[in-house]
């Protein structure tokens, strides 16, 4: 009677270790996803600076061109076209990815991560045409402000690609395992984040300079 009785003590006490491993490792989860709002959140001051410093500089073009002079609104559509399908290529691939379809998950992200290859493309032939023109950020207050402004929303998306880049290869490698399910919900909200950014670049930047 001792034995068993040691024994089913012993299971009971296994079985709560188990349950607040599985509990501690829900908690990390969510500790996560809450740590990477707060930095988004930070992340969206900085944008917040670099959106109010464009729109006070706006018309320090120091004699030289302006917005409407400088952009052509055709391109910079196929550009946000190409971020904003990323997006929904991106959450279709969660929905994959929570259903558990490894293969058309693989797919779609796959294909977010060419278009947001195609997307820094021509983003960066942008930059090279306009300094190749002799609209560089050191032209006017208006050019640093432009090129502060988007080239640091191009360098997180180039974060986000590397970024995706490592997470396939630990899919592949690893597995759903719920940490790589975890880092991939707080990729998708910094995709999904960076869209948004870019709605606001697009709008304050190129729209109401063209218009």
């Amino acid at each position: 009677m001792s034995s068993n009785a040691h024994t089913m003590t012993h299971g009971s006490d296994a079985h709560a270790s188990d349950h607040g491993h599985d509990h501690e490792h829900h908690d990390t989860g969510e500790n996560t996803v809450f740590g990477f709002w707060v930095y988004l959140m930070s992340d969206l001051l900085i944008f917040a600076s670099l959106f109010a410093t464009y729109v006070v500089l706006a018309g320090g073009t120091n004699g030289g061109p302006s917005a409407k002079d400088l952009f052509d609104l055709s391109f910079v559509a196929w550009e946000t076209a190409l971020l904003l399908v990323s997006s929904l290529t991106f959450g279709l691939g969660m929905i994959a990815l929570h259903q558990a379809k490894k293969g058309q998950m693989f797919f779609w992200l796959a294909v977010t991560w060419l278009l947001g290859a195609g997307f820094m493309c021509m983003e960066i032939w942008e930059f090279n045409h306009l300094i190749h023109q002799g609209h560089g950020p050191d032209k006017s207050a208006f050019l640093s402000a432009f090129f502060a402004l988007v080239g640091t929303h191009g360098l997180h998306v180039s974060a986000g690609m590397l970024w995706l880049l490592v997470m396939l290869i630990q899919l592949k490698n690893d597995g759903l395992t719920p940490r790589n399910k975890t880092r991939m919900a707080c990729l998708s909200l910094f995709w999904h984040f960076l869209d948004l950014v870019w709605i606001g670049v697009f709008s304050v930047v190129y729209l109401s300079g063209a218009m």
